[in-house]
């Protein structure tokens, strides 16, 4: 194909060299955008009197033309074309003729595929904040379902203290939120259009660039035309805040991987979410959580990718910049995909609340509230915690827990010590007590439910 760009050279292009320019392979996926941004363009160029309203008119028809007959088939892109925006161009061009060639006044191939981008990402960003939502959800739902059902917290993957698996759950809801609060963050200040900045320094025609942002959804124009075709920043943010919520997905995940090993048994995936063994005939393996979290280095790649790409450019554009797209697809892609899988597979999962409890009823969490419980006597909390690492110690040599050391050994270390103590101690009572804001109380979780379903429901 004749190359649009063609005049100042007519030599041909050696053919690696014209297969590793063009960028038609991946950009062609921007078609919806591109010729949105062209319509804008045509319609503005109408208005304000730069091409008559025939021509117009002819172009308009023509992309929609273009458009319908890419939707249905009837068309397919070729791949031979150096991008999108040559091909529904030239194509364009062989429809409606001389007219076709107008459509490209006031406006650069520069402000153009920034303009695509920015609608191409906006777009992908609202499907993956409503697959989020799907996810939270899940998590919130199942939450709800086990406000009650006690598990051991962990820290340093070593038991401390009786939680419950709603409480544990809405943890990871309220990373989900602060996801899409960074993703709504990045989409806003995303949503500023390029077009009309044409090359680097705008144009002499006397376009409307509020009339174009305003009929492609944009906020506001881009203030600067250097700054509007030449940063990619808006790439990397949504690279970053995907990246963060890929790391919460990764966290999840290696939860969901523990919890259904025969080690914990806390829940059992459904088989719809699991794959099995060519050897192993036992085997279920939870293949889709594993995926998620080894992925997760696929998107900080395309952060790190994209900041690399941008870190040392001169102003304005350059053709580094072209690795701005394959970055942010394969990102956009990839946490749409996990987020697909993760959501259904959290939804249907099946707890198991004996198998938690057992858990929790080993490891001497009651041990907090043991020194909890001289505290309220009146014994300094430092004191009382030496006395209780004591009696770990003391049930850890008897080979009993707190729940059944004998009272006349616990009497040995302090006679502050009654009957009462096996009540303070108890998984239940441990859990029922933390009625602070934010804690593991049942009513609590309850409460923290509720709050998060409103914040989801603005998010």
């Amino acid at each position: 194909m004749a190359k649009l760009w063609a005049g100042r050279t007519d030599a041909a292009l050696n053919q690696a060299a014209d297969d590793f320019n063009a960028s038609i392979r991946f950009d062609s996926r921007m078609y919806r955008q591109d010729i949105a941004g062209s319509l804008a363009h045509a319609e503005m160029l109408g208005k304000t009197g730069i091409l008559p309203a025939g021509d117009v008119a002819a172009i308009q028809n023509g992309l929609r033309g273009i458009l319908a007959d890419l939707e249905s088939g009837a068309l397919a892109v070729d791949p031979s074309s150096e991008d999108i925006h040559m091909f529904v161009e030239a194509e364009l061009t062989r429809r409606i003729g001389e007219a076709g060639k107008r459509l490209h006044t006031a406006r650069s191939r520069n402000d153009q595929v920034a303009t695509d981008l920015r609608l191409y990402l906006r777009e992908r960003t609202e499907t993956i904040l409503e697959k989020t939502r799907a996810l939270a959800e899940a998590l919130l739902e199942q939450a709800a379902q086990h406000a009650e059902t006690i598990l051991p917290g962990y820290t340093h993957l070593q038991r401390a203290q009786p939680v419950t698996f709603g409480h544990h759950l809405l943890a990871y809801c309220s990373m989900l939120l602060r996801d899409m609060g960074r993703m709504r963050g990045a989409a806003k200040r995303m949503n500023q259009s390029p077009l009309g900045a044409c090359a680097l320094a705008g144009t002499t025609y006397p376009i409307d660039r509020q009339m174009t942002a305003a009929l492609l959804g944009f906020d506001v124009p881009c203030a600067n035309s250097l700054d509007a075709v030449s940063d990619r920043d808006f790439c990397a943010e949504l690279c970053a805040a995907w990246s963060i919520l890929m790391m919460h997905l990764s966290r999840l995940s290696e939860e969901i991987l523990l919890w259904s090993s025969w080690e914990f048994h806390f829940i059992t995936l459904d088989d719809a979410f699991t794959t099995g063994s060519s050897i192993m005939p036992q085997k279920k393996n939870s293949d889709m959580a594993e995926l998620a979290r080894g992925k997760t280095g696929r998107v900080y790649g395309d952060l790190m990718g994209t900041l690399t790409m941008l870190k040392g450019l001169p102003l304005a554009y350059d053709k580094d910049m072209q690795e701005d797209k394959e970055a942010a697809f394969d990102a956009a892609d990839t946490v749409e995909a996990c987020l697909t899988v993760l959501a259904p597979m959290v939804a249907t999962w099946t707890a198991h609340p004996a198998a938690m409890r057992r858990a929790a009823e080993n490891g001497f969490m009651g041990a907090t509230d043991c020194a909890d419980y001289l505290t309220r006597q009146g014994v300094p909390f430092r004191t009382a915690y030496k006395i209780t690492g004591q009696i770990v110690r003391e049930c850890i040599e008897r080979g009993v827990t707190l729940e059944t050391l004998p009272l006349e050994a616990y009497q040995s270390f302090s006679p502050l010590f009654g009957e009462d103590i096996y009540a303070a101690i108890s998984l239940d009572a441990c859990v029922a007590r933390r009625t602070s804001e934010g804690g593991t109380a049942p009513d609590s979780v309850r409460r923290q439910i509720k709050a998060m379903k409103e914040l989801l429901e603005n998010a």
